[in-house]
């Protein structure tokens, strides 16, 4: 009997499966506009941690969930992230010009075709999850694309980004910083989750466990990339680093001490883990990914 892979080469499977899907799924820069599909490419492929596209596939282990079907899950939100990302570097959101390492999509292209670019990945991921067969039953799939977009909308990432935006300069407290969060980060990592969970077709209760782990994930997430923007440098962040403390911006790091933040990833760590006791062994790749997020360095 073979030994399961480490978290290291687990995950760099993952996202060679993820990457090769997402080539699979994504419009040919052959195929017009051509312009349009090459910028939607240029922002999806080849970058990021892929840490959602984990978290699809370690809770569709927890659930049992056909990997093909994850495939189209994990797909659907890293382009849903890759549109968040193209858009909340707009000169009109945070104006940045580095993203993975790589020039921007509006620096790369033009303004109007990163905008577009962002619109058509968000319309392509919900088409994913409606043409493909990913539940055992229409109602598991409706309550799929029911979650997914909650999660993307003006009570997920779109309200986070919102609230981020009105609050520059003005400082938030410690819980409005959360729930912000909550929204603008921690929103799509739990649909990540819940697509893997319902994938496999979890019941309700075993869920609820899911969901616990995933909105602290979430926020840990958050915390440490606070952490890493306040000690960081844009060679190993991939982005710039400490702008949000020059634009003024609300972060863990300013709230409280490093020391202090860094407990809290801490905590928030240990709540997650908790949560999955109920799965014993099934959720061991839910347990190394929350240690990841934690203890990552960029």
């Amino acid at each position: 009997m073979s030994l399961a892979p480490d978290f290291q080469d687990w995950s760099r499977e993952v996202a060679g499966r993820v990457e090769a899907a997402l080539e699979r799924l994504l419009p040919s820069p052959r195929v017009a506009p051509g312009r349009l599909h090459d910028a939607m490419r240029y922002s999806t492929l080849g970058g990021g941690k892929r840490v959602r596209a984990m978290l699809v596939f370690a809770a569709g282990e927890v659930s049992g969930a056909d990997p093909e079907r994850l495939d189209v899950a994990a797909s659907a939100v890293e382009m849903i992230h890759a549109y968040s990302l193209i858009h909340d570097d707009l000169p009109c959101m945070d104006d940045d010009v580095l993203r993975r390492g790589k020039p921007t999509c509006h620096v790369e292209f033009d303004e109007a075709t990163a905008l577009l670019a962002g619109d058509a990945l968000q319309s392509l991921a919900f088409q994913l999850l409606a043409e493909h067969r990913l539940a055992a039953a229409a109602e598991g799939q409706l309550r799929m694309i029911q979650l997914f977009a909650a999660a993307c909308g003006s009570r997920g990432m779109a309200g986070g980004q919102a609230i981020d935006l009105d609050s520059t300069g003005k400082g938030l407290t410690l819980p409005e910083l959360e729930r912000m969060h909550i929204l603008k980060t921690g929103a799509l990592i739990r649909a990540s989750v819940l697509l893997g969970g319902h994938c496999g077709g979890l019941a309700a209760p075993e869920l609820e466990h899911l969901d616990r782990y995933a909105k602290n994930v979430g926020l840990a997430f958050q915390v440490v990339d606070d952490i890493l923007d306040e000690e960081g440098s844009a060679a190993t962040l991939g982005k710039t680093a400490g702008k949000d403390r020059a634009a003024g911006k609300t972060t863990y790091t300013t709230l409280m001490e490093l020391a202090d933040a860094r407990r809290f990833a801490r905590e928030l760590l240990d709540r997650a883990t908790g949560a999955l006791d109920a799965f014993g062994d099934r959720a061991g790749r839910l347990r190394e990914i929350a240690g990841f997020i934690v203890h990552r360095e960029r």
